[in-house]
């Protein structure tokens, strides 16, 4: 098994980020150059998450054959008589049994890890400061011509290429000033490293504190059906007015590209760069402006005034950024209203006495093997209205103490003497029975919760919205590369501060023991010591206070007070509850009134319980209905 362990790995990460893209990517549609750069960071993230446990694993069976070479060379009893048998001898012949070092089945021959983390280290960091912000404004650029996209894309980028610079140079001269060090490649290669880890750590505490109290509460909050449908309601609000704004965000840059498609003529020297234009709007649009266009009607220089091709570049930009924002929101438009039918369904389902649980929206034909043999009606009534609330709850407590480890070992990973980190512990105490299989799974599952929370944060804010992961192949190239650029920066700061939890990180620790490959790539950090021993000490204990902040709800409470609405409860958000549910009713209604279906015998006050299955009712059945106009009103 020498090896084969990172190769099979390496193999499944691949596959698994392959996975991943095409969930939430689209390889018919969306640019080759975006699908692979986005691929590659993925995967290269993935990696480190999933190949760091058996770094530790062999640290750990090479620190034990060091041990034991050192024990070998001391003698635990005095010299007797070869023939003689005591128990003294016998209490040695066990001291040194117990010292034997077992090979962990994922054992990797020495040479390889160092190798294998440079080339995932460097090349993750050239992807994450390089080349796909260069990349992601490149795609959304206005320019017609290749040289004109990578004009805008380097100053568009010239603030995050001026920030690391900043802390590059500022880290360098520290070095270069200090009479005790010298300036070797070495040592600016620890100055980059710890630059880009400094930024990294610096924003990953402040989303990890954010997500160790909200990944648990969220959970349990998912246990509460009812409260869920509420929030659904809340969203509905406001998605309406987002979805709303970029309609007429659409429409009004539409009309700019209509004006401009009429005034210039298929003869005019700028007509490729509109038809370029033309290929970023929807289907419908081009279709429309291309009836109402005469191509052989020549351009008059005298009499007309054209835009320049500046000025086209400018609508070109904000033709893609309307066309994604349109799309983003119709996506989490679709997402939302199957939620909301489910919930409503759920909360339908509860009451019923025949325990088999009845869609609004009947099931596509044919109904599979599992819904059909495994998955029946019954066991999912048990699932959606009985166990599944019991098993978010017992999660949700499962996390919560997890998170609490987290919180009490990151404030206390730098003693080493005692022991306090929990993780360190709980390593040490599986390292004397050499349960490497253990050792592994404990470290991949706290790196995969750390990484639960920390990204999960960044999706779950959405930065106001304009990033997004949506699966059914909705990303757009923006969020995708956006998504690939943030785990490059992320990842390794959280892997290395992890290391530091289980006392593997001996910048910190300041222990003699045994360095992981991954470590040794860092540097030492010893090189710039009010890094290494005041910032990444000192700095995560912050995870305290942004806990008790998220717990209290004050980053919601101040976006309340600044004007941006935010679910508060049943009480403080009441009137955009009840926005959202006739929105919803509303707008269902007006799509049955365009598409022939008239109203009869409507029972309003089911309807606003539950509008969208009362409106799934509607389509169900084909029924005509009668709405009072005061009831209507």
């Amino acid at each position: 098994m020498s090896g084969a362990a990172l190769g099979i790995e390496i193999v499944v990460v691949f596959f698994l980020a392959l996975f991943l893209l095409h969930r939430y990517g689209d390889f018919k549609k969306q640019q080759r150059m975006v699908l692979f750069g986005t691929l590659l960071a993925w995967y290269l993230c993935f990696l480190i998450v999933f190949i760091l446990p058996l770094d530790v694993s062999t640290t750990i069976y090479k620190q034990c054959l060091i041990d034991h070479e050192a024990h070998a060379q001391t003698p635990s009893v005095s010299p007797v008589l070869s023939n003689q048998t005591t128990p003294n001898t016998s209490i040695s012949a066990s001291k040194n049994t117990q010292h034997v070092c077992y090979k962990p089945w994922s054992y990797i021959p020495d040479g390889i890890m160092p190798v294998f983390w440079r080339v995932v280290y460097w090349t993750s960091q050239c992807l994450t400061w390089l080349l796909l912000p260069f990349m992601q404004s490149y795609a959304r650029s206005g320019g017609f011509s290749i040289t004109g996209k990578i004009k805008t894309a380097l100053i568009e980028n010239a603030i995050y290429y001026g920030t690391y610079l900043f802390i590059f140079g500022s880290l360098l001269i520290y070095v270069a000033v200090h009479p005790q060090w010298r300036l070797s490649w070495y040592e600016l290669q620890t100055i980059g490293i710890t630059a880009a880890n400094t930024w990294g750590l610096f924003l990953l505490v402040l989303l990890l504190g954010y997500g160790l109290v909200e990944i648990p509460r969220s959970y349990w909050e998912a246990s509460r059906q009812g409260h869920l449908l509420i929030k659904t309601y809340f969203k509905v609000a406001k998605l309406m007015t987002e979805k709303a704004d970029s309609e007429e965000n659409l429409e009004d840059v539409m009309e700019e590209v209509r004006k401009i498609n009429e005034s210039i003529k298929y003869n005019h020297p700028l007509r490729k760069n509109v038809d370029t234009i033309l290929r970023k709007c929807p289907v419908e649009y081009q279709e429309k402006m291309g009836r109402n266009m005469d191509d052989y009607e020549d351009f008059d220089d005298k009499h007309n005034t054209y835009p320049t091709e500046r000025s086209l570049s400018k609508l070109h930009k904000q033709v893609i950024y309307a066309v994604q924002r349109h799309n983003r929101t119709h996506v989490q438009w679709q997402i939302l209203l199957e939620q909301a039918f489910h919930l409503e369904d759920v909360a339908k389902n509860e009451t019923s006495t025949s325990r088999q649980f009845i869609h609004s929206f009947a099931p596509p034909e044919p109904v599979g093997w599992f819904r059909r043999y495994i998955y029946t009606p019954t066991i999912e009534w048990y699932w959606e209205c009985l166990l599944k609330q019991w098993f978010y709850r017992i999660l949700s407590v499962v996390l919560a103490l997890f998170s609490v480890a987290v919180v009490w070992s990151e404030c206390t990973f730098f003693s080493t003497r005692p022991v306090l980190s929990l993780f360190a512990v709980f390593i040490q105490l599986a390292e004397r029975d050499y349960n490497y299989l253990y050792i592994e799974m404990a470290c991949f599952i706290t790196i995969f919760f750390l990484c639960t929370c920390v990204y999960s944060t960044v999706f779950r804010i959405r930065v106001f919205n304009y990033y997004y992961l949506a699966s059914h192949h909705q990303t757009d190239a923006y969020s995708l590369q956006f998504s690939g650029m943030l785990f490059c920066r992320l990842t390794p700061p959280l892997c290395l501060n992890f290391l530091g939890l289980i006392h593997m990180d001996s910048a910190i620790s300041h222990q003699e023991k045994e360095q992981t490959a991954y470590t040794s790539i860092m540097g030492s950090m010893r090189v710039l010591s009010f890094i290494a021993n005041g910032f990444y000490i000192y700095y995560p204990m912050l995870i305290v206070i942004l806990c008790i902040a998220t717990y209290f709800s004050l980053g919601t409470r101040c976006l309340n007070l600044l004007g941006f609405q935010q679910f508060m409860g049943d009480e403080m958000t009441s009137d955009l509850i009840d926005e959202g549910r006739e929105l919803l009713l509303h707008s269902l209604l007006l799509a049955f009134f365009m598409d022939g279906c008239f109203l009869f015998n409507f029972f309003w006050t089911d309807a606003l319980q539950h509008p969208l299955s009362a409106i799934k009712q509607l389509e169900r059945s084909k029924t005509i209905f009668i709405i009072t106009p005061t009831e209507f009103v």
